[in-house]
């Protein structure tokens, strides 16, 4: 309640205070009529309220935005935050790190970047105990807790825990790609993503992990490598198995949930990606852009052709540090790493048999389902196992690639090249358990078992020589 108005002039005798209850009670009896109310409004109106701030002001209740960069073309609701976009399009950096020398378009942004220098992380999960030296690093990562996502996809309903991940999903529904490379042409959705692809056109890997070594050429790549140092798998699915990283955490769901967003139009073969998808489709096509300098032969992918010189070069660029083996591709090295390793993250959901690689794991699958995916285009007959289809279309050639060195005997599977090779080694592997009589080949030991011993009830074993 505002106090009545005092008087001002020092000769004026002090007036005692009027008695609440006595201005309650005379309030009370009063009566005001409308002409009485607005006069003392308008009295009361001492403090003039411009009309530019309650216009500025519905802004917030309407969403107008009409302050826009003449540059970009991107729209604010406040003069002030366009201003601060400006910097972005400025050359001038005038904010410098005092120990690295860094420069800097904005002030915030020399404040974030000097966290890397103190180590800093004001900002604690009160969940998890997890430290972040941002304020909006420390948000995002609250939302692991509460499974919010705030941001939806108005065309598919698609919902996202960051205003950045629904941008990039947008791109999906437009397909539009306005950066392109100078150097091969690529186009990409984003400045971010021009940014990542031009390190392809360079040597420089100026990312390196304090563990083992390793260089990277992006910073998210060193971070998605450290977790191999680490015990740490913080990405859990509901049925209990954990992932240290959320790529491995998203293949496996599909295993509950048979999701597959990105189905092929000819043979309806189905991708988590776009991108493997746009890999696969070269499969269908007849075109064959990349060819070998040297014999003329050509391939679908620039990979196979790179593969292809090595026949030429004999070059075997990438060594396993344990047991020597050579490999053309990395790729090829990290899948041979496992071997190594006594690690087996990969895990049936039927039996809990548990594998080194995905793809021994999606063999064995197949023991669950009985499913026989690949068939032979010559005899019709199928296979579990893509290998084996491979192994048997060799029967319909005359093709006989693997040679004995001892006797020149050809063959068409290295397995029995393998197997023929016993002939000339004084090896005997498979053994009667009765007899103790051994063999070569293990089918010469069927046909002792067979002939000579099937009345007695014997069975005959495998010894390891």
């Amino acid at each position: 309640m505002n106090e009545p108005a005092r008087s001002c002039d020092p000769q004026s005798p002090l007036q005692p205070d009027p008695d609440p209850e006595e201005e309650v009670s005379d309030s009370s009896d009063t009566e005001i009529s409308e002409d009485d109310y607005h006069e003392t409004r308008v009295a009361q109106s001492d403090v003039k309220i411009d009309e530019d701030d309650v216009n500025t002001h519905m802004k917030t209740h309407t969403g107008e935005k009409h302050h826009r960069c003449e540059v970009c073309g991107k729209s604010f609701l406040w003069k002030g935050n366009l201003n601060f976009h400006m910097q972005v399009h400025a050359e001038e950096r005038p904010f410098g790190c005092s120990f690295c020398g860094k420069r800097f378009k904005r002030k915030y942004d020399l404040k974030s970047h000097m966290v890397v220098h103190t180590g800093e992380k004001p900002f604690s999960c009160d969940v998890c105990g997890k430290r972040f030296n941002r304020k909006g690093i420390f948000n995002m990562h609250m939302r692991v807790h509460t499974g919010e996502k705030p941001f939806s996809c108005d065309v598919c309903g698609k919902i996202f825990e960051l205003k950045a991940g629904l941008k990039k999903h947008m791109t999906v529904h437009t397909e539009e790609k306005s950066f392109s490379c100078d150097v091969c042409g690529k186009t990409v959705n984003f400045v971010g993503n021009l940014k990542k692809h031009m390190v392809v056109h360079t040597e420089e890997r100026p990312f390196s992990c304090d563990v083992c070594g390793k260089t990277f050429k992006l910073m998210e790549n060193l971070k998605k490598h450290m977790v191999v140092h680490t015990e740490e798998r913080p990405f859990s699915c509901d049925c209990g198995e954990t992932f240290k990283k959320k790529w491995d955490l998203k293949i496996h769901s599909v295993v509950h949930t048979g999701e597959r967003l990105f189905c092929c139009d000819v043979c309806g073969k189905n991708f988590l990606q776009k991108a493997n998808l746009r890999f696969h489709m070269v499969v269908h096509s007849e075109e064959t852009p990349f060819s070998c300098d040297i014999c003329g032969k050509s391939f679908k992918r620039k990979r196979s052709l790179d593969m292809h010189m090595a026949v030429h070069t004999g070059e075997r660029l990438f060594c396993c540090d344990v047991c020597g083996k050579n490999f053309f591709q990395k790729a090829h090295l990290r899948l041979h790493m496992v071997v190594h390793s006594e690690e087996r993250p990969f895990g049936c959901s039927i039996c809990g048999k548990r594998f080194k690689r995905r793809d021994c794991l999606k063999s064995h699958m197949v023991v669950h389902t009985g499913e026989k995916p690949f068939s032979c285009d010559v005899c019709g007959k199928r296979f579990k196992v893509r290998r084996n289809l491979k192994l048997h279309m060799k029967v319909h050639t005359e093709e006989k690639p693997f040679s004995c060195n001892v006797c020149g005997k050809r063959f068409k599977v290295r397995r029995n090249l393998k197997l023929h090779m016993k002939v000339h080694t004084e090896e005997k592997p498979f053994s009667c358990n009765v007899y103790g009589k051994r063999f070569k080949p293990k089918k010469s030991l069927k046909l002792h078992m067979e002939v000579t011993v099937r009345s007695q009830g014997c069975s005959g074993t495998k010894e390891s020589s």
